[in-house]
C-alpha cells in the first residue's frame, strides 16, 4: 500500500505493519522554485563561500589552519553522536596523553576518514562515489562504538531513527527496505556526477539530504553525511581547502535540521530546507573567515613578540610556527621534532611560557605537557549545550 506521495518520494506500508520512506531520484520533480528568497541566499552564501576561499589562500601556512579546522569539525560532529571528547581532549592526545576520553578515538577516526576521503579525490585515485563513501565509513567506524555494526559495508536489514531503544513499530521515521535502499543508493551516485545544471552549494543540498534519508548504514549516517558536503565542494573545485563544515550550524539549529528534513518526506518541501542549508553556508562561512584573519592576526603578534623578546634563539621561531600545527607539546616532543637538545627544548618552553604563549596543563614536574591556548581560544565554540547528545538515534535489527 502507498501513501503521500510527494516529489520528494512516498510511504509505503510494509508486510510487517510500518511504514516505510521510498525517495524518489533526484533531483526533484517539480523542479526546485527559486524564489527571490532562494535566489538571495543563494548570492550570500556564495559570496561568503568564495571569502572564506580567497582569505586562506593568504594564509602563511594553510595547512595549519585547515589541520585544526579538520580537528574542530571532527570534534562537533562526533558531538552530535553522543561523544564527549573536546578540541583540547584530541589535541592531548595527539601530544601523547594516555588519560584522554576513550571516546576521543571516535574523534580520530573522523579525522581519519576526512583525511583519507580529501586524498583520494585530490590525487585521482578514486571518484566521489559508493565504494568511496564505504570506505571513508570503514575508517570513521573501525575499532570504536558501532564497529559491531558492518564498517564499510551498506546495511542488509532495516534500519529505523527513533528515541533510545524504540522499536521500529515506534520509529519517528523508517528509511527505505534493503531492496529499495540499493536503488536508492544508484540513483544518488548518479546525481552527485551531474552537476552541469545546478548551483554547487544546491546540488551538495539536495546529496546531503538524500543520503540521510536513504540512511544506508547500520551506524555513523550522520557523520558520513556531512562530510559528503566537504567531498562534494572539493570534487567540484568549489574549495581548494576543505573548510566548510557545517555540523556546528546544524547542532545549534537541530531541531528545524529535523523538521526540515522531515517536511522533505511529508510534503516534499525542498525550498525549505534548501533555505536553511543556505543559510547555514552563509553562516559559516563568515564565521571561518573571521577564525582565519584572527589566525593571521595571532601569528604576526606572536612571531613580533618572539623576535623581540627571543631574538635568534635556537628553535624559538620554529617552535613557534609548530604550534600552528599542533598546539599542544612536550619537551621531548619538541626535542624530537626540531631536533635540538632535551635541554633546549626545556629553555624554550620555559620561555614561551614566561611570555603567556603557552599554559602548563599537568601540574608535574616531570613530564609536562604545555598547550597554546591563545590558538585554541580561536576554535572555541560558542554554545555552552555543544556537548549535549541528539534524542534521536539510529537502530537496526
Amino acid at each position: 500500500m502507498t501513501s503521500a506521495i510527494s516529489r520528494s518520494g512516498h510511504f509505503v506500508k510494509q508486510l510487517e505493519g510500518h511504514t516505510a520512506f521510498i525517495p524518489a531520484p533526484l533531483p526533484p520533480e517539480p523542479p526546485l522554485e527559486q524564489d527571490t528568497e532562494i535566489v538571495r541566499l543563494l548570492s550570500d552564501a556564495d559570496r561568503f563561500l568564495g571569502r572564506l576561499d580567497g582569505v586562506c589562500s593568504v594564509l602563511p601556512s594553510p595547512n595549519f589552519f585547515v589541520a585544526m579546522y579538520v580537528r574542530y569539525e571532527a570534534v562537533l560532529s562526533s558531538q552530535i553522536e553522543g561523544t564527549q571528547s573536546t578540541l583540547e581532549d584530541v589535541i592531548d592526545y595527539e601530544s601523547g596523553d594516555q588519560d584522554t576520553p576513550k571516546d576521543v578515538e571516535e574523534v580520530i577516526n573522523y579525522i581519519h576518514a576526512m583525511n583519507h576521503g580529501l586524498d583520494k579525490i585530490r590525487h585521482g585515485e578514486l571518484p566521489l562515489s559508493l565504494r568511496l563513501i564505504r570506505e571513508i565509513h570503514a575508517k570513521l567506524m573501525s575499532g570504536t562504538r558501532g564497529s559491531e555494526k558492518d564498517p564499510g559495508e551498506f546495511r542488509r536489514s532495516q534500519n529505523w531513527i527513533g528515541p533510545q531503544n524504540c522499536t521500529l513499530a515506534e520509529a519517528s521515521f523508517v528509511p527505505p527496505p534493503v531492496h529499495e535502499m540499493t536503488q536508492a543508493l544508484g540513483d544518488l551516485e548518479t546525481f552527485l556526477h551531474s552537476t552541469a545544471d545546478l548551483p554547487a552549494l544546491i546540488h551538495c543540498a539536495y546529496a546531503h539530504a538524500q543520503f540521510e534519508t536513504i540512511h544506508p548504514f547500520l551506524d555513523g549516517n550522520g557523520r558520513v553525511g556531512r562530510l559528503l558536503i566537504t567531498f562534494l565542494l572539493c570534487h567540484q573545485d568549489i574549495l581548494e581547502f576543505p573548510l566548510l563544515y557545517l555540523s556546528h550550524y546544524f547542532k545549534l539549529n537541530r531541531a528545524e535540521y529535523y523538521d526540515r528534513l522531515t517536511a522533505i518526506r511529508r510534503s516534499g518541501d525542498w525550498e525549505g530546507w534548501i533555505k536553511f542549508f543556505l543559510r547555514g553556508v552563509a553562516s559559516v562561512s563568515r564565521d571561518a573567515t573571521r577564525t582565519a584573519r584572527n589566525i593571521i592576526t595571532l601569528r604576526e603578534k606572536t612571531r613580533q613578540l618572539v623576535a623581540d623578546e627571543m631574538g635568534n634563539m635556537t628553535g624559538a621561531m620554529p617552535l613557534l610556527d609548530h604550534l600552528f600545527e599542533y598546539p599542544a607539546v612536550t619537551a621531548n616532543h619538541v626535542k624530537e621534532t626540531l631536533g635540538i637538545s632535551f635541554a633546549q627544548a626545556n629553555k624554550i618552553l620555559t620561555r614561551f611560557q614566561e611570555l603567556n604563549l603557552i599554559t602548563e596543563t599537568t601540574g608535574q614536574k616531570r613530564n609536562r605537557r604545555f598547550r597554546f591556548d591563545p590558538y585554541l581560544e580561536l576554535f572555541q565554540s560558542p554554545d555552552p549545550s555543544i556537548t549535549e547528545s541528539l534524542s534521536d538515534t539510529t537502530q537496526g535489527t
